[in-house]
């Protein structure tokens, strides 16, 4: 494994520990469900976006997930509308 591969587990990692550890019940097994499912396959890049969602407050992610606020232009890409589109299943 090169130092970028173990750099990009270690980000996985934290992402992983920083979704499920929210403050919300609701929003850790959400965030949690995600974060599970969709990591490993995401690039450098989408680590990062995704990392930029989760500096925002559980209210507004919640809201923006579901479609009672819009997302704020800045923060529109293809790893927010994979968490819009996001089914939460036991």
């Amino acid at each position: 494994m090169t130092d970028s591969d173990e750099s990009l587990e270690t980000t996985r990692k934290r992402l992983l520990f920083r979704s499920w550890h929210r403050g919300t019940r609701e929003m850790d097994l959400l965030l949690g469900r995600f974060a599970e499912r969709n990591l490993a396959a995401f690039s450098q890049r989408q680590l990062l976006l995704y990392a930029t969602l989760l500096e925002h407050g559980d209210n507004d992610l919640y809201d923006w997930m579901a479609g009672r606020e819009q997302c704020p232009p800045a923060l529109e890409s293809d790893v927010m509308k994979l968490l819009i589109d996001f089914k939460f299943t036991t």
